[in-house]
């Protein structure tokens, strides 16, 4: 299996990439003994990149990946970090702090929970208002010289504020959403990150679950971030099944899934770009893996997805309108 590297300064890596997330919190329960078993699995199975954030499950999911690590080779895996997000003992979101002494302090729990001595990637979860990029990339590049960090990166972040951050330090990759149903990313940001050399790491490549044969099975939680996201209500819910309708025929054509047809176009948008699989259980994980090895999609393939699927056609915000509101990248 061919390396993708993030970026010009980032590490060679799987060409998917786990996001851990959902393990800890935002899509409901999650069964302890299935995620650490979907990490080893994720793991044996060549992947070395597993995304988490310190606020997933309020440092849950940090130590549910340092038991997951437990025996293993360090330097086997790329651990990726975002930090920023403030909650507050319930669980609301109470704002962002990225200011160069919040930056040092999550770092030192974030090292503590995960139980090693450095973060591969570490990265602010949303731009902060008030506080300079320069600011923030700057005292996270003071730890990069301690030692504590190995490359820095952003998450939904705009074009200007990439710009800034690189003239900082070096960005090794840019996380964002992307997939059919949401494409911002293709305004300016993925030319922008080409130029400066900086990699890509998608999340939602599966707009959170929607799009998958398993959708009309999923029941929501109160506590499912889906059951208050505008994409999942009502007409919206329903409008964006129907305009999945050509990814079903071209799965159907293809004996393979929907998530499967649609991680395999995020994996040819390009090789600087590596989706991460939010899989929460080893059958999910199996059925992304198995995208890698289905021949690549055609010329003609892509061009009818992208006609199927252009900017804009998922009924509803991908976030609540305060969330929206945090989003720097949606200033493209």
């Amino acid at each position: 299996m061919l390396l993708r590297h993030l970026g010009r300064s980032g590490p060679a890596c799987y060409p998917l990439g786990l996001g851990c997330m959902g393990m800890s919190d935002f899509y409901g329960p999650a069964d302890r003994d299935e995620s650490l078993a979907t990490i080893h699995a994720a793991l044996d199975a060549g992947i070395n990149v597993l995304d988490t954030g310190d606020f997933y499950g309020m440092g849950h999911n940090e130590l549910l990946i340092a038991e997951a690590l437990r025996g293993r080779a360090r330097d086997a895996v790329i651990v990726s970090v975002k930090f920023g997000a403030q909650r507050d003992p319930g669980g609301a979101w109470v704002g962002y702090d990225a200011r160069p002494a919040a930056v040092k302090t999550a770092l030192a729990y974030t090292l503590r929970r995960l139980n090693t001595d450095y973060i591969d990637i570490y990265r602010p979860a949303r731009l902060d208002p008030q506080v300079p990029i320069e600011d923030t990339v700057g005292a996270i590049a003071d730890m990069v010289t301690a030692g504590y960090v190995r490359a820095i990166g952003l998450s939904e972040v705009g074009s200007a504020t990439v710009r800034r951050a690189a003239q900082v330090h070096p960005i090794c990759d840019l996380q964002m959403e992307y997939s059919l149903l949401s494409r911002g990313l293709e305004k300016s940001l993925l030319a922008t990150c080409r130029e400066l050399g900086i990699g890509v790491t998608a999340y939602g490549v599966l707009s959170r679950g929607l799009i998958s044969d398993h959708w009309g099975r999923t029941k929501l939680t109160p506590r499912d971030f889906r059951s208050h996201a505008p994409r999942f209500q009502g007409a919206n819910a329903e409008r964006n099944q129907e305009i999945l309708e050509p990814l079903r025929a071209l799965a159907r054509s293809r004996n393979a899934t929907m998530a499967q047809i649609a991680i395999a176009w995020v994996l040819a948008r390009g090789e600087d770009i590596v989706p991460l699989i939010g899989a929460r259980k080893r059958e999910t994980l199996r059925e992304s893996l198995d995208a890698l090895a289905m021949p690549p999609l055609s010329p003609q393939e892509l061009a009818a997805l992208d006609k199927a699927f252009p900017e804009g056609v998922a009924a509803g915000a991908r976030y609540a309108e305060p969330q929206m509101a945090h989003l720097d990248s949606e200033r493209q």
